[in-house]
């Protein structure tokens, strides 16, 4: 995945569960934990304005695109896969 979400992180700076935080963007904390564990195939943007609002952060603090290619470890490439 491209993608990888930074929620754990915030959460960690600012001590805050996934409870409260789930509360407090009204979502479930089921729903929180596969955002959290990057299993989510879309975020809202409402959702997302809400994260951002709450954790007092910028999307870019929650999510982060990471080049595939270059995150696997050298000689694991797509020649070596093939």
């Amino acid at each position: 995945m491209a993608i990888v979400v930074r929620i754990d992180v915030e959460l960690a700076r600012r001590k805050m569960s996934v409870g409260e935080f789930a509360e407090r963007i009204g979502l479930t904390p089921a729903n929180v934990a596969v955002l959290k564990n990057g299993r989510a195939k879309a975020v809202r943007f409402s959702t997302l304005e809400a994260m951002c609002r709450v954790l007092d952060c910028q999307p870019g603090d929650l999510l982060e695109w990471v080049d595939d290619e270059r995150a696997e470890p050298e000689g694991v490439g797509r020649e070596a896969r093939a």
